[in-house]
C-alpha cells in the first residue's frame, strides 16, 4: 500500500480474515477496500467482516459499503448479528430475471421520453434508479440489461439520428458586460479555503482516530461509547467547545498566535466557544506577571476567551482520578530517581516498583500529599507499558513532591500533577471537542487516549498541525529565556523578539500578525517560513491605515537665500494618500532640512536628488535649486544654499523630495532617535551549523539620534503615543513605549518595500 497507514491496517485485515498465507484477488480488493473505508469507532468488529470476505458471504464492495455505514452507527457497543447481515446484503440472491423484471418497470416509467429523443437519450438517471431498486445486484449486469432494453425499444439508428449525432453542440453565450450606467448584482469571492473545515462535527465523534499498539501485541481501539458521546453533546449542546492552553512560565510569541487563531478562530468559525487555560502545573518556573501577560496578549490579538480557567481549578478531581488509577492497578509509587528512569528508559525495562501491592501505592501516594515525603524520593507513575516503542507510553509520572507556593492557589498542594497526565483530562472534564496542538505533541497521542480510556471519561477529537518556524529568529521559549536572561536583549518585548510584547512594542498591529496566520492556514505541512512572509503582512497592514508624515532621519541644512528672513508660511500635506481629505498643515521657512542621502556634490544619470545647478520639488511644497554646498572636514555635505521658486514650475523636475522646515526663525525642529532593526540572527536558521548564539546579527539594532520632525501628531509623546506613522520615503515607524518625556524613541516597524535580497529570495 502507497500509504503506511493503510499498509498497516491492511495487513490487521489480512490476519484477522485468517488469509495470510494468500487469498484470490477479489477478496485481496475487498481487503484493501476495507482498510481505507473501515470506521475506526467500530475496530472491535473488523474481524467479523473480514472473515466474512474470506468466506465469500461479501462479494462486492457495495456489501461491504452497507456494513461500514451499520458499523459506523453500531461504534464499539454490542453487534447484532442478524441487522449485519441485513445491511450488508449477506445471503441475497438478486437473479438475472429479477434485473429482467425491475429493468423493464424502470423503461417502461421513461418510455415517452426515450422514443422521442431516441440515442441522445441519457439513461444515467435510471441506471441510478435501477441500483437504488437493486441494491445488492451486480451493477455490470445492471448496465448491460437497461442498455439491451433501451435498444430493443427504440430500434436501430436511422439516417436522422445519425444526423442528429453529429450536429455541432450548443454552446452557451458569453453574458454580455454590463453597462456602466446598469445595476448589478456583487457577490463576494472567497479568496481562501476554510482552515477549519476539514475539523468534524462533535456528533461525529465516536470513532478512532488513533490506535495505541501494545508491547504484547494487543491493540486498543479507544473511541468514546455511543453513551459517552451522547452525554458530551447534551452538556454542551453540541457545540464546538475549544481551548488555549499555554503555560504561565514565559511571555508568548508569534508561535502562539498561530495557536489562537486555530483555537480561537475555529470555535468563532464554527459558532462555539473557546476556553483560556492556564496549564500551570509546575509552580516553579510560573509567575503571575506571565498570567497577566498572556490574558492582556490575547486581548490585544482580538480574541474573547469564553471562560479562563487554570488546571489548578480542578487539582481535587485529578488527585480523585489517581487515588482510582492505583485502585485498578493502573498507578504506581516509585522511588526512582530521574536519571534511573532515564537509564531504565533507554532499557524499555520496567520500574522495580512497578508490582508492589496497590494499598502500599494508596497510603506512599497519600503520604506524598500530606508532605511526609521529601522532593525527588517518590513519584507516582502511570503503569502503562516500557517496552513500547512509543517512549511516551514508558510509565509516565504523573505525581512528583514539590514544596513551592502555587501562584494562583497558594500552598495548598505539595505534589503537582505533571502535564502528561493534566492535560488530557482537563480536556475531558471541560468538554473540549477539539483539542488542537502542535506535530511534536503527536506521538502523545498514544498516552493522551490511554489514560482517558483508564478513567473512563469523554474523550476529546485530538489533531496536530504544523509549529511555527521563522528565518532569521529562535521561537524556543528555552532560547528566548536565555536571551533575555544573559541580556543579548533588552527583555521579553525587545522589539527585536518575534514575542507578542516585542512585536507590539516595535509598532505591529495584531491584524497583521492574524492575516499572516490565516494566511499560514491549519496544515501539517512542517517547514521554516520566511520572515518577509511576515514583514509582507505587516507593510501591508501599515499602508492601509499608517498617518502619513514627513521626518528626517540624518539631516542636511538647507539654506533658501531668496525667501524672506523671519518668514514662516504654512504648506498643506495629505494624512493618506487619494482623495481621503484629511490634511494637515506643516510649516516651510528659510531653513530647513533634508536627508543625506538627497544631496550630492555631483549629478549623475538616473539621480533624482539635489546638486549644484539641480532642481528638485520639496513634497507639497515649492521647487528649490541648489546653488552651492558646504563640506566638513571628512568630506560629507553639512550644509547647501539653494533658492526657491514660489510659483509652480510649467514643468516641474522628476525628483520630488521630502524636508523639515524650522517651525520659527532659529528654532529647530523637534529631534528624536530612530532605532532601525534588521533580523536578530544573521543566519535563517540559527544554530544549524554550529552554536546559535554565535549566529546573533550584532547589527540587528542601529540607532540614528539627532532625526527631525515638524510634524503635529509628534509634538508630544502623548499625541504620538500608539499611532502608526509612514514616514514618507522612509519607513514604517512606532513610538517607543520606553521614550521619556524629554527625548523620543521611534522604532522602525518596517521597511516601505522588500529589499532586493528578499525579492531575490522570492523569484527563487
Amino acid at each position: 500500500a502507497s500509504n503506511a497507514k493503510v499498509g498497516r491496517v491492511l495487513e490487521d485485515c489480512i490476519e484477522e480474515a485468517q488469509v495470510v498465507e494468500g487469498c484470490e484477488k477479489t477478496v485481496g480488493n475487498l481487503l484493501y477496500y476495507m482498510a481505507t473505508k473501515f470506521p475506526t469507532n467500530a475496530n472491535r468488529h473488523r474481524k467479523v467482516l473480514a472473515q466474512y470476505v474470506a468466506q465469500g458471504k461479501i462479494t462486492r464492495n457495495e456489501q461491504l459499503d452497507g456494513a461500514h455505514n451499520f458499523l459506523k452507527k453500531v461504534g464499539s457497543g454490542e453487534l447484532d448479528i442478524p441487522t449485519l447481515e441485513e445491511s450488508a446484503g449477506v445471503g441475497v440472491v438478486v437473479t438475472a430475471e429479477d434485473i429482467q423484471q425491475c429493468t423493464a418497470e424502470v423503461v417502461l416509467e421513461h418510455k415517452d421520453e426515450a422514443m422521442q429523443e431516441r440515442y441522445l437519450f441519457n439513461p444515467g438517471p435510471l441506471l441510478g434508479k435501477l441500483r437504488s431498486k437493486l441494491k445488492w445486484a451486480d451493477g455490470k449486469l445492471i448496465k448491460q440489461e437497461l442498455d439491451r432494453q433501451i435498444r430493443e425499444l427504440i430500434g436501430p439508428k436511422t439516417e436522422e439520428d445519425e444526423k442528429l449525432a453529429q450536429a455541432p453542440k450548443k454552446t452557451k453565450s458569453k453574458r454580455e458586460r454590463p453597462a456602466e450606467n446598469e445595476s448589478k448584482e456583487v457577490t463576494e469571492v472567497p479568496t481562501a479555503k476554510n482552515p477549519y473545515a476539514h475539523f468534524p462535527n462533535p456528533e461525529e465523534n465516536n470513532y478512532v482516530h488513533t490506535e495505541v499498539h501494545l508491547s504484547w501485541g494487543e491493540v486498543m481501539h479507544i473511541a468514546n461509547t455511543r453513551e459517552e458521546l451522547d452525554a458530551h453533546l447534551k452538556r454542551t449542546g453540541g457545540r464546538i467547545q475549544t481551548r488555549f492552553p499555554p503555560e504561565p512560565n514565559g511571555y508568548l510569541h508569534i508561535g502562539h498566535a498561530k495557536a489562537c487563531f486555530v483555537d480561537f478562530g475555529m470555535a468563532e468559525d464554527r459558532g462555539g466557544v473557546c476556553y483560556l487555560r492556564f496549564d500551570d502545573t509546575n509552580p516553579e518556573a510560573e509567575k503571575l506577571e506571565f498570567i497577566d501577560h498572556i490574558q492582556d496578549i490575547v486581548g490585544w490579538l482580538g480574541w474573547k476567551p469564553w471562560k479562563v480557567t487554570y488546571s489548578s481549578d480542578y487539582f481535587e478531581q485529578l488527585h480523585a482520578f489517581a487515588v482510582q488509577l492505583i485502585k485498578k492497578d493502573k498507578a504506581y509509587v516509585c522511588h526512582q530517581k530521574a536519571e534511573e528512569i532515564k537509564m531504565y528508559r533507554e532499557r524499555k525495562q520496567g520500574s522495580p516498583w512497578r508490582d508492589r501491592p496497590i494499598e502500599d501505592s494508596l497510603k506512599l501516594f497519600e503520604d506524598m500529599r500530606r508532605g511526609m515525603v521529601c522532593e525527588g524520593d517518590a513519584t507516582l507513575r502511570l503503569k502503562m507499558d516500557p517496552r513500547n516503542e512509543n517512549f511516551n507510553m514508558f510509565d509516565l509520572i504523573a505525581y512528583r513532591v514539590k514544596f513551592a507556593p502555587h501562584p494562583h492557589i497558594g500552598d495548598k498542594w505539595c505534589i503537582y500533577p505533571s502535564y502528561d497526565y493534566t492535560h488530557c483530562i482537563v480536556d475531558a472534564l471541560e468538554d473540549i471537542t477539539h483539542s488542537l496542538c502542535t506535530l511534536e505533541f503527536e506521538t502523545r497521542r498514544a498516552s493522551y487516549y490511554w489514560l482517558l480510556d483508564a478513567i473512563a471519561v469523554y474523550k476529546p477529537y485530538v489533531w496536530e498541525y504544523a509549529r511555527l518556524n521563522i528565518t532569521h529568529n529562535v521561537l524556543s521559549k528555552r532560547k528566548l529565556q536565555a536571551l533575555v536572561k544573559e541580556g543579548y536583549v533588552d527583555g521579553w518585548d525587545d522589539p527585536r523578539l518575534l514575542t507578542l510584547a516585542g512585536l507590539r512594542r516595535r509598532g505591529v498591529r495584531p491584524q497583521a500578525i492574524n492575516n499572516f496566520c490565516a494566511e499560514l492556514g491549519v496544515t501539517r505541512n512542517d517547514n521554516m517560513v520566511h520572515l518577509h512572509r511576515l514583514e509582507h503582512h505587516v507593510r501591508a497592514d501599515l499602508n492601509e491605515c499608517a498617518q502619513r508624515a514627513m521626518a528626517v532621519l540624518d539631516p542636511v541644512k538647507i539654506v533658501l537665500e531668496n525667501f524672506p528672513d523671519g518668514a514662516v508660511v504654512e504648506v498643506v500635506a495629505r494624512r493618506m494618500p487619494g482623495d481621503s481629505g484629511v490634511t494637515y498643515t506643516l510649516p516651510f521657512s528659510k531653513t530647513l532640512y533634508i536627508e543625506s542621502t538627497d544631496i550630492r556634490e555631483e549629478d549623475s544619470k538616473g539621480y533624482y536628488g539635489l546638486a549644484p545647478g539641480k532642481s528638485v520639488m520639496l513634497r507639497y511644497a515649492f521647487m528649490i535649486t541648489c546653488t552651492s554646498i558646504a563640506k566638513d572636514r571628512s568630506g560629507k555635505i553639512v550644509e547647501a544654499i539653494c533658492s526657491y521658486n514660489p510659483e509652480k514650475p510649467p514643468k516641474p523636475p522628476k525628483g520630488v523630495i521630502h524636508w523639515v522646515a524650522e517651525p520659527s526663525p532659529g528654532r529647530k525642529p523637534r529631534t528624536f532617535d530612530a532605532h532601525l532593526y534588521e533580523p536578530l540572527f544573521s543566519t535563517e536558521v540559527p544554530g544549524e551549523k554550529g552554536d546559535w548564539i554565535e549566529d546573533l546579527n550584532p547589527d540587528s539594532r542601529r540607532i540614528v539620534q539627532g532625526c527631525m520632525t515638524n510634524d503635529p501628531l509628534m509634538t508630544s509623546n502623548e499625541m504620538a503615543r500608539g499611532v502608526n506613522f509612514q514616514f514618507e520615503r522612509v519607513g514604517y515607524f512606532f513610538m517607543d513605549e520606553y521614550s521619556k518625556d524629554d527625548s523620543l524613541v521611534m522604532n522602525r516597524v518596517v521597511t516601505l518595500r522588500e529589499s532586493r535580497e528578499v525579492k531575490g529570495i522570492k523569484t527563487q
